[in-house]
């Protein structure tokens, strides 16, 4: 992900991870439906599971294990770490178990269900992909993580590998690679320096009607020197069985009129954030799109599929996108998350099929100002679904603000203190000079606070005729601004021309002494949920954590599904590496409904050691339980609401 106004795209990569991407074969252009312009689309080909081998993990020369970033990605945005929130009313108080099994404070009114921990076990962590195809990666923050299940597999993605696992976190496949999983060259090909694509941004649902998985990625495309073309594409890969084939699509996001796209200004244009949904009817996925070779930001991008096109892997499949340039009222709009439902029940058939969108609107991608302070969040609603399903898609886009409490930038997250031997090697000259080929001339590093987002939506679920969503916020807690979250129960109705929505609840969540970051909620069919984060504080390591939440109440107890047993400790937290600073940290995390239960996933600190143990060979594997630039986990467990 880059600066704050790109979080997102091409994660913070220990160097740029590019080759040349494959434009989707002879896309093409179709006349506009109404509001939005529609064009086909072909089958690429097909990605699946590929045994690789393991790489020693061991850094290479730091001009391939650190990114050399384009435009905005070449600095950080002062807005990253400074702190400019006003502290909204009405923080939340929540309560704190020690361990998952220890019993929590009986749960606000009106929460009625103490959430049970099922199983837990560790996904992909930073060792694993950046070994992974013989040590051809680079080092990545933060993982961006993804999450599917169903059919008796439960997907983990993240920045940039793949697995599968069965229920109880038994291994249906070893991680891959994302490169090799799609089908390119290597991130690098550390025996001849050439470069392949850079793949980033990975999301994954399981559709109920189809049953399909659908798993989307970024891929920006390079030159063989690693240089940026522009090129850049989201590729959709649609099974019935995450261990076999996937079928294959590529969504050219340039929009500069190349491959069938549109003409947008400022572009080439990089498709930034991707995230996925379905209704009755269709497939979405939703950009945020920013010039790739400057600043400016265009506006959130709509696509829209039939999904089951894609779940027939038909080889010609039409796509409907829509620009949501000035759509909120004059602002543009930023970061639309589409809606999933956890039963073919739960879509909304009204209006001939509607889907549903939620999005905040206090970036400066929104507003033009730095200030990330707003009282409203927007509805976005796309009717008439069932068209995508025809030769000539006619749907309708249309969004409207709600009222809720004033929600703004949270402040960087501090964790607890402990043994940083990442941060202990570049102030030691010594140890500094074999991991950087000389002393870092920007010591003292000290241990980073992390990332807290910015306002952004997070994940939105449609079930029972309302929308959940969550974003990051600053909240009052314990007498001192914390990151927090800002919760959303909201009720769409929708006609051919405009979408409605009242606010049901609406709540923050905060804790006192500590940091909850990257929420992302799933609710089942019945309004019985899960609301998952990462915990951090003074007296927390980073710990992949959860809370009741009630589809009448909102947000009760918090509780620890596993708690970190060190501090985070990777590259992009150094001056060394990133001048000043961004301490990586989730870009999202993520839920997924599975029939009454639900898995989450939170990105999580796994693993400690010292520096003596860092500087043992081989250096900075600590016993093969992290590299030496990176150290985060991923978490993943299933909940009974």
């Amino acid at each position: 992900m880059l600066s704050r106004h790109r979080a997102g795209s091409a994660a913070a990569v220990l160097l740029i991870t590019l080759g040349s991407v494959v434009p989707g074969a002879g896309a093409s252009a179709v006349p506009s439906a109404p509001g939005g312009q529609v064009r086909h689309i072909h089958q690429r080909g097909t990605a699946e599971y590929q045994p690789t081998g393991t790489g020693t993990g061991v850094p290479a020369a730091l001009s391939t294990e650190i990114p050399h970033r384009h435009g905005d990605d070449a600095r950080v945005s002062a807005a990253a770490g400074a702190d400019r929130t006003l502290a909204p009313a009405g923080a939340t108080r929540a309560a704190l178990t020690r361990s998952a099994t220890t019993p929590a404070p009986p749960p606000p009114p009106g929460v009625i269900r103490t959430p049970r921990l099922l199983t837990s076990f560790d996904g992909i962590n930073h060792r694993q992909q950046r070994t992974a195809n013989n040590g051809n990666q680079f080092s990545l923050e933060p993982p961006d993580q993804a999450l599917c299940v169903g059919n008796g597999h439960v997907v983990e993605a993240v920045n940039d590998a793949f697995r599968v696992y069965a229920a109880n976190g038994t291994g249906q496949t070893g991680v891959v690679d994302l490169n090799t999983f799609f089908g390119y060259p290597p991130a690098i090909n550390r025996s001849t320096g050439v470069f392949g694509p850079e793949i980033t941004d990975p999301v994954c649902l399981y559709d109920p009607t189809t049953r399909r998985f659908f798993l989307v990625v970024l891929t920006l495309g390079t030159t063989r020197d690693g240089d940026f073309t522009g090129q850049n594409q989201l590729d959709i890969a649609v099974t019935g069985d995450p261990t076999g084939v996937w079928k294959t699509y590529s969504v050219d996001a340039t929009d500069d009129g190349r491959n069938g796209t549109p003409v947008h200004p400022n572009c080439p244009c990089i498709g930034d954030y991707p995230h996925i949904g379905v209704d009755a009817y269709g497939f979405y996925l939703t950009t945020n799109e920013y010039a790739f070779f400057g600043d400016e930001y265009n506006s959130a991008q709509v696509y829209a599929f039939s999904k089951r096109a894609l779940a027939r892997g038909d080889a010609d499949v039409l796509v409907t996108q829509f620009d949501t340039t000035a759509a909120d009222a004059g602002r543009n709009g930023f970061t639309l998350w589409p809606a999933q439902s956890p039963s073919t029940g739960d879509y909304d058939r009204s209006q001939k099929g509607t889907a549903y969108f939620l999005s905040s609107n206090a970036a400066e991608e929104a507003t033009g100002t730095d200030d990330y302070v707003s009282d409203s969040i927007v509805t976005w609603s796309l009717t008439n679904t069932r068209s995508l399903d025809s030769a000539r898609p006619a749907v309708r886009l249309h969004d409207t603000r709600v009222g809720v409490h004033r929600y703004s930038l949270p402040p960087l997250a501090d964790q607890k203190a402990g043994p940083a031997p990442l941060a202990e090697c570049l102030n030691t000259p010594a140890c500094a000079t074999v991991l950087l080929g000389a002393p870092d001339p920007l010591a003292p590093e000290t241990l980073s606070r992390l990332d807290s987002n910015d306002t952004r939506m997070q994940q939105v679920t449609y079930t029972g005729g309302r929308l959940y969503g969550a974003l990051d916020t600053a909240v009052p807690a314990g007498g001192a601004t914390k990151a927090g979250i800002g919760w959303y129960i909201v009720q769409p109705r929708s006609s051919s021309s405009s979408v409605h929505a009242s606010l049901l609840r609406q709540g923050q969540l905060g804790l006192a002494g500590s940091h909850l970051i990257y929420p992302a909620i799933g609710v089942t069919a019945e309004g019985h949920g899960v609301m998952a984060f990462t915990l951090t504080g003074g007296g927390y390591y980073p710990s992949a954590a959860y809370a009741a939440f009630d589809g009448h109440a909102g947000a009760g107890a918090i509780y620890l599904a596993k708690a970190g047993v060190g501090p985070q400790d990777g590259f992009s937290g150094y001056r060394a590496f990133n001048d000043p600073p961004r301490p990586r940290w989730g870009d999202y995390g993520a839920t997924a409904v599975d029939g009454h239960r639900i898995w989450i996933a939170s990105e999580y600190i796994g693993q400690r050691c010292t520096l003596s143990q860092y500087v043992a060979d081989p250096f900075g594997s600590c016993g093969g339980t992290r590299t030496a630039l990176a150290n985060w986990g991923t978490r993943i467990s299933l909940i009974k609401p």
